[in-house]
């Protein structure tokens, strides 16, 4: 059985392709999901896909990727980036390698983007790659955990 890694986007990300075309892009999340399934495929790896606008949710699939034991998470924090340290403690408590991914480059905006909670936790940070971003998540997740090109 192929390992699993756990995408998880937060709030607002169901609004892509409509929000803000000017910085987020025309891509849907519905098509970054399928960029995110054919990325991970190309490593043996199979995805779960979620996106919440509601905290609770994304800590709740943060413990369920350690339950179900996935290879890891790439995490699009959105708006929950500069605010959850609920967040930040569920990915401490489940210690898997983590991506964090943002579609604009956070730095590069206004000032209160630019501290990531979950940045204190995350192996690695890709933003401002626009959707390709989560393609360029899973090749680094791939590479933490040992997955090789097929």
């Amino acid at each position: 059985m192929a390992k699993t890694i756990y995408v998880l986007n937060g709030p607002n990300l169901n609004l892509l392709g409509t929000r803000e075309p000017e910085k987020y892009g025309s891509a849907t999340l519905a098509e970054a999901e399928t960029l995110c399934r054919t990325a991970a495929k190309g490593f043996g790896l199979a995805v779960v896909f979620h996106q919440s606008n509601h905290e609770g949710d994304i800590i709740d699939w943060i413990q369920e990727a350690r339950a179900k034991k996935a290879a890891g998470i790439v995490l699009n924090p959105a708006g929950f980036t500069t605010t959850s340290v609920a967040i930040l403690d569920a990915l401490l408590a489940v210690a898997l390698p983590t991506i964090e991914v943002h579609v604009t480059n956070i730095h590069a905006r206004e000032s209160f983007r630019h501290d990531s909670y979950i940045s204190k936790v995350a192996k690695g940070v890709i933003c401002g790659f626009g959707v390709q971003g989560y393609a360029l998540a899973i090749t680094g997740l791939a590479a933490m955990v040992g997955a090789r090109k097929t």
